[in-house]
């Protein structure tokens, strides 16, 4: 029981970050005149993502409590961040660092008291 519920938040938390994906597409298409292949090229790629999101969101609430999935999809917080710094040099200031700390430490807490009643 506890290895599937941990395959279903490990499964979840990469859904998340396919999820923070659609940022970034939509960051590099501002890059990009209205209607220019780029642009398009950006934006089909953001409903590519988007539909993959939505078909993996309904398996990830199949198995698990839905006020778990989403108090779980504040990370994608913490995936802005990482993002930011990756594909776009984005500095990571201490104000950042302490938001992401208190974003993952109310998931944690939440997921304890979720686990508590379960």
């Amino acid at each position: 029981m506890a290895a599937t519920r941990g395959r279903t938040l490990l499964g979840l938390h990469a859904l998340l970050a396919l999820y923070s994906l659609c940022s970034i597409c939509g960051k590099l298409a501002a890059g990009f005149e209205f209607m220019s292949p780029g642009f398009i090229l950006c934006y089909g790629s953001m409903i590519l993502v988007l539909g993959l999101y939505a078909i993996g969101w309904q398996q990830v609430i199949k198995r698990m409590p839905l006020t778990s999935a989403y108090a779980n999809k504040a990370v994608t917080i913490v995936w802005g961040i990482v993002w930011g710094v990756l594909l776009f040099h984005e500095a990571v200031t201490p104000a950042k660092l302490m938001g992401a700390a208190v974003v993952l430490a109310g998931v944690v807490l939440f997921s304890i008291a979720d686990g508590e009643e379960g």
